[in-house]
């Protein structure tokens, strides 16, 4: 380091680095090793996250989860049942189905940017109403009906 110093050689190093790590993407594009990085948040009305919450893609076999403090899932490429890899680079027309147990299941369609691709989805609860349910009335070949009159013998 003294003989950059000393030779006036440390500031063209140092602008020389900070160009190849500009250039490469490492200092202002938040890209991940295949894609770009795409947040989804589920919460619900009052905003607070859903943690049973989970993702795919239409095309897809498998649910992603979301995180369950947080609600948030992240991902840079998907795979599909076919073998191929659905890459998310910008200009990309993602679509993602998102449900959760008690709430309505929703579908987005979300096109991919350069930079800061953070979706929030807010969901709407179920009204479910509560129904009183009876013992099932199964009856059997073997079973007879009960003569309400008497003694509920067989008759003969």
């Amino acid at each position: 380091m003294t003989k950059f110093v000393s030779k006036g050689l440390l500031a063209p190093v140092l602008s020389l680095a900070v160009l190849v790590f500009a250039f490469t993407g490492c200092a202002t594009t938040p890209q991940g090793e295949v894609g770009t990085i795409v947040q989804v948040t589920v919460q619900d009305a009052e905003g607070d996250p859903i943690p049973t919450a989970v993702i795919r893609h239409p095309e897809e076999a498998d649910r992603h989860r979301v995180n369950t403090v947080t609600g948030v899932w992240e991902e840079e490429v998907l795979y599909l049942p076919d073998g191929t890899e659905l890459i998310f680079e910008p200009g990309l027309l993602l679509y993602l189905e998102i449900s959760a147990p008690r709430y309505v299941s929703q579908t987005i369609q979300y096109e991919v940017k350069n930079r800061r691709n953070r979706v929030v989805v807010t969901m709407e609860e179920l009204e479910i109403e509560e129904a009183v349910i009876d013992a099932p009335m199964m009856s059997f070949g073997r079973d007879r009906a009960i003569d309400s009159a008497g003694g509920g013998g067989p008759s003969n």
